[in-house]
């Protein structure tokens, strides 16, 4: 009985043992299909994203669905690409403009040296007038048509071509008890005193010019000019400090005077007489021609209404001695 209880113990432990490896076979079989499916599937995924050599994209072997349309008002571009385009526009847009102001600042430099160039051209000319060189004419200024009071100067000869330096640069001599009758001539001169004190000035050097008290009247017209530099006067006492300078025999002085007075006050009430007297001074001075019909020309085109009859006719004679032409 034993002995057959064994045999069969045997046979059922020997007709188990084929059971355990077909059940791990058929794992092993299962497992090399995920894995065969996983490495087919990073393969098309590999393909997608790694392109082949000549530049095509290998179809995978799994596909995804087909990509929907997209509803209608979806951008066709990423936001990326929208701020792209815009920076580039707004690239372009500042180099244009850099371009504009760099051709602006170009402009500007060349206006102010043919500025500067100007100024010392002007301020080299005022020199060399100071120091009996020709003369410049002065600038075209805007015409007035305001009547003027008729006026006359006989010129000083000139005792030579180059003015006397000593006696341009000599102070005004002051009437002392020296010179008693000059300071009876003096004294005959009414002051006036009001309470414009710049109209006095004014006055009072229009006097004493009249009584030919000439380095009297300059002080007078000086202190004006410099005092009261805005006053209504100013454009008389500049003329008149002029002609003061020219009747005492400083023409190189009153040619400074009377060029200082057109051209700080073009529009001034006698800017057109000081241009006359320009003339008469660098006529006196012996200047070439060329230059004072310049002046000349200037006078009759910026100031044709305000000559007189004397001052056209002092005009004609001018032009016809320096042979001025039409």
């Amino acid at each position: 009985m034993r002995t057959c209880l064994t045999t069969i113990a045997i046979l059922l432990g020997t007709a188990a043992l084929p059971v355990l490896p077909a059940t791990a076979q058929s794992r092993d079989a299962s497992v090399e299909v995920r894995v065969d499916r996983l490495e087919g599937q990073m393969r098309a995924v590999q393909r997608k994203v790694f392109p082949s050599a000549n530049g095509k994209l290998i179809q995978p072997e799994i596909t995804g669905a087909e990509a929907t349309n997209s509803p209608i008002g979806t951008p066709a571009d990423t936001p990326v690409t929208d701020l792209t385009a815009r920076v580039n526009a707004l690239e372009s847009q500042l180099s244009t403009m850099t371009g504009q102001i760099e051709q602006n600042q170009f402009k500007l430099r060349q206006i102010e040296d043919g500025f500067a160039a100007y100024k010392n051209a002007t301020d080299a000319r005022l020199r060399a007038l100071e120091g009996g060189a020709q003369p410049v004419a002065a600038a075209t200024a805007p015409t007035m048509g305001e009547q003027v009071r008729p006026t006359t100067v006989k010129p000083v000869p000139a005792t030579s071509t180059k003015p006397d330096s000593a006696a341009t640069t000599k102070p005004a001599p002051a009437a002392t008890a020296k010179d008693p009758a000059r300071a009876d001539r003096l004294a005959a001169v009414e002051k006036p005193a009001t309470d414009d004190a710049g109209e006095d000035l004014y006055n009072y050097g229009y006097r004493l010019w009249e009584a030919k008290l000439y380095p009297e009247a300059e002080t007078q017209f000086k202190a004006l000019v410099k005092d009261y530099p805005q006053h209504r006067r100013i454009s008389r006492a500049q003329n008149m400090l002029g002609r003061a300078l020219l009747d005492d025999g400083k023409p190189n002085l009153a040619v400074l005077a009377f060029y200082d007075n057109y051209r700080n006050q073009p529009k001034g009430d006698r800017a057109h007489e000081s241009l006359y007297y320009l003339a008469q001074a660098l006529t006196i001075l012996k200047k070439p021609s060329t230059e004072i019909c310049k002046v000349y020309d200037e006078l009759t085109q910026v100031y044709p209404d305000k000559l007189n009859d004397a001052m056209k006719a002092g005009v004609a004679k001018g032009r016809v001695a320096q042979k001025c032409g039409k």
